[in-house]
C-alpha cells in the first residue's frame, strides 16, 4: 500500500460559525449529510474511534471512506465497507490535526443503529467526533487535548451538551459497536473538558 498524507490542521480550533464549522479545522465536506428534522436541539456529544485498515494510522483512507472515494481493491478490508455511505462531524489525527466533514447544524451519518435514554436515531441530534485509533491502543496527548478544545467550543455553542451527554459510540449501540474502546481514558477527557 502506497502511504499518503493528509495536510496537517495546525491552526488551533476556536469557536463555531454560524453553519458549525469549527475555526482552524481542515474542512472537507461530505456528501454523506442531510439537515436534521425541524425543531430538533442538538444535545450529544458522541466519541467514536476509526483506523483504515484496522489499527493502521495514518493516510487517506477516512478521508476516502467519508468522501465516498474508498477502493474496494486497495485493502481485502475495504471491499465490504468501500460502498457504505457514513460521515462524523469531526476527525482528530493521531497528531492532533483536526479534519471536519460536516457542519455542527447538519445531520452527520456517524451513530447508526442507536439511541440514548431510550431516544432513537441519535444522528438527528447529536454531534461525531472520530479519534484515529482503535479499542485497545492508547489515544495520544495531542487527541485528548484537540478532543477538549472542541468540546469546550462544541458545549459552549450547545449548551444541553452537559457532561452527563457525551457518550461513546459503544454507550448508544450496545452490543454492535465498541468504541472509542477501553484504552480511552474517559476521566482524563472528561475533566480536561470542563
Amino acid at each position: 500500500m502506497t502511504e499518503r498524507h493528509d495536510e496537517s490542521a495546525g491552526e488551533p480550533a476556536s469557536e463555531l460559525d454560524a453553519e458549525g464549522w469549527i475555526g482552524g479545522a481542515l474542512r472537507r465536506p461530505s456528501p454523506n449529510q442531510d439537515d436534521r428534522p425541524a425543531g430538533t436541539q442538538i444535545d450529544l456529544l458522541v466519541i467514536h474511534n476509526i483506523s483504515l485498515p484496522p489499527g493502521t494510522f495514518g493516510g487517506g483512507w477516512i478521508d476516502d471512506l467519508f468522501l465516498n472515494r474508498l477502493d474496494p481493491s486497495a485493502h481485502p478490508y475495504f471491499a465490504p465497507i468501500a460502498h457504505v455511505r457514513v460521515s462524523s462531524h469531526l476527525l482528530i489525527r493521531r497528531d492532533g490535526a483536526l479534519i471536519q466533514y460536516v457542519p455542527c447544524e447538519r445531520r452527520a451519518w456517524h451513530a447508526g443503529v442507536s439511541s440514548f435514554e431510550g431516544r432513537e436515531r441519535c444522528n438527528d441530534y447529536s454531534i461525531g467526533i472520530e479519534l484515529e485509533g482503535a479499542d485497545l491502543i492508547p489515544f495520544t496527548d495531542a487527541q485528548y487535548r484537540r478532543l477538549a478544545d472542541c468540546t469546550h467550543w462544541i458545549r459552549t455553542r450547545y449548551p444541553a451538551i452537559t457532561r452527563e451527554r457525551i457518550a461513546g459510540h459503544s454507550d448508544i449501540a450496545p452490543g454492535r459497536k465498541t468504541d472509542p474502546g477501553p484504552a480511552f481514558d474517559w476521566p482524563r477527557y472528561l475533566d480536561r473538558s470542563q
